[in-house]
């Protein structure tokens, strides 16, 4: 199953690299929205409030994950997914598109921190810390959406079925992420932050597990 796992995640980067108005047209979406939020907020002092700081960052951050990962399952016709049921397992699938979207999500992750730091400054004091709250919050983002993009494509209103379901979904995770990310901002003790390290690692495995359990019987529909 692994071995069908790398040659699945390397068909997404393949066909991401082909498509290229895909990545550049979110790419362009994190950057217009900081540039906005500057114009709006930030313009004249180039800086803001640590809270405000923390709370653009991961709006930016949650809508460019929803963009990005809505098309997982969306995009493929169903002759491509008949194809793909016939070569490949259901669970290599979930899992491959899932640690895909993972890679994609922290790059965006990591593409609007640096913007945002050239922007508004960089406030983070604990970086290693706000750089394993990205992780874990990319991989909380892409297990969810990943899931609820395959429920989403089965159905014909696509995008509203999409936000309605992964709004729920994704609030523990966006709690969790900003309170780590606001610790680590103020430099407070890690000790202070384990809870919520567990709680997003405890919330990323559940989703995780469901998706790997309920996705082959989604499939064989």
């Amino acid at each position: 199953m692994w071995k069908e796992i790398v040659i699945l995640v390397k068909k997404e980067a393949l066909l991401e690299w082909r498509q290229k108005y895909a990545i550049n047209g979110i790419l362009l979406y994190v950057i217009s929205a900081v540039f906005t939020a500057y114009l709006s907020m930030g313009a004249g002092s180039g800086s803001l409030q640590v809270p405000v700081w923390n709370a653009l960052y991961w709006i930016i951050i949650l809508f460019s994950s929803v963009n990005a990962v809505a098309k997982s399952f969306v995009q493929e016709h169903q002759a491509r997914q008949l194809y793909y049921y016939m070569i490949a397992s259901p669970e290599a699938i979930i899992l491959s598109k899932t640690i895909y979207n993972t890679l994609l999500t922290l790059i965006l992750a990591l593409l609007g921190y640096v913007v945002f730091g050239v922007v508004f400054g960089n406030p983070v004091a604990d970086k290693p810390l706000f750089m394993l709250n990205l992780l874990l919050g990319a991989m909380g983002f892409s297990a969810s959406l990943t899931m609820v993009s395959a429920i989403a494509s089965k159905a014909g209103n696509n995008g509203t079925l999409m936000a309605i379901l992964s709004f729920p979904v994704l609030i523990p995770i966006l709690l969790m992420a900003i309170q780590v990310s606001k610790n680590a901002i103020d430099g407070l003790d890690r000790e202070i932050n384990l809870e919520k390290i567990l709680t997003l690692l405890a919330i990323n495995a559940l989703v995780t597990a469901s998706a790997y359990i309920l996705f082959p019987y989604l499939w064989r529909s």
